[in-house]
């Protein structure tokens, strides 16, 4: 499951109506989890707290997203250049916390990874529940520092590593996901599900681009543009062929700011994620079937 803050609610609604249509629940259906920031908060609860698709939208109701943006700084609310992250993490730990309390990652009843990006070391981070390293770290650690989203969110601190957001590293973890399957059942036909949070289209005007300093790619952007490549998907398709599906499209009316919470914007979002079942609902049934 890919990362795209309050759009992660259109991969929920894509997995509820899964879940309806397959008769059982998703955390029952697939045999590991993979994911990226919001996602992967999502694969930890699914595969350590056994969570249905509808627990998994209470994570994302109206109220949790509230105390989750909880902003940081004056320099907002007088309309400033934000020298702090836009968010504290506080209220996003208390959210955590609600649904995860103590539990550690060793405790997980499916195998679950989680993507983040160690800053001083300049490596990708991947937290394992089968990793004995990895086994004692709290779930609310693992999921502050896959979503410690750059500009967003302060970094975060998980032992002696400073974390940041898994998107940095790959939103789309379908290759790290692929290594760890075929590690994890070694004779087993891998089939892979892989689903998406949406991705901004909008043109930019490349003239203009290059007058573009920090000011000019923050507002634009810039961290949107760096977690939405698909070069993932492609090369996942040819590596994995037609055992992978791929649920994903252009976000449209969508708005690209990953934390726009607007009731508005929500309602978009779900659209999108029962489109996503017009479109991807058949051949998703027929991959998980055969």
């Amino acid at each position: 499951m890919d990362g795209g803050g309050v759009r992660t609610l259109a991969s929920i609604t894509f997995l509820k109506l899964l879940e309806k249509k397959l008769g059982v629940k998703i955390h029952e259906k697939f045999d590991f989890f993979i994911g990226t920031s919001a996602g992967a908060i999502s694969c930890l609860a699914l595969a350590s707290k056994n969570f249905s698709a509808i627990d998994l939208e209470k994570i994302w109701a109206p109220n949790n997203l509230k105390k989750t943006m909880q902003s940081s700084s004056w320099e907002l609310r007088l309309g400033l250049l934000q020298s702090n992250p836009k968010y504290t993490n506080v209220g996003k730990r208390e959210v955590l916390k609600k649904y995860f309390g103590k539990t550690i990652l060793g405790e997980s009843n499916k195998p679950v990874a989680v993507l983040s990006y160690d800053i001083q070391k300049r490596s990708p981070v991947l937290f394992r529940s089968y990793d004995k390293e990895d086994k004692d770290i709290s779930l609310v650690d693992v999921g502050d520092a896959t979503s410690a989203a750059p500009i967003y969110y302060p970094t975060a601190k998980v032992g002696n590593r400073y974390l940041i957001d898994g998107a940095i590293v790959a939103n789309h973890p379908v290759l790290h996901g692929y290594v760890e399957a075929k590690k994890l059942f070694p004779d087993s036909e891998i089939r892979v599900l892989s689903v998406g949070t949406g991705l901004s289209k909008r043109s930019l005007n490349g003239e203009a681009s290059m007058k573009w300093g920090i000011v000019g790619w923050l507002m634009h952007d810039l961290f949107g543009l760096m977690v939405e490549s698909s070069l993932d998907h492609e090369l996942a398709g040819e590596i994995i062929g037609e055992h992978y599906l791929r649920v994903n499209s252009a976000i449209n009316s969508v708005n690209r700011r990953l934390d726009d919470r607007s009731s508005s914007n929500i309602q978009r979002v779900v659209k999108m994620g029962e489109d996503w079942w017009e479109q991807f609902g058949d051949r998703t049934v027929k991959l998980l079937s055969e």
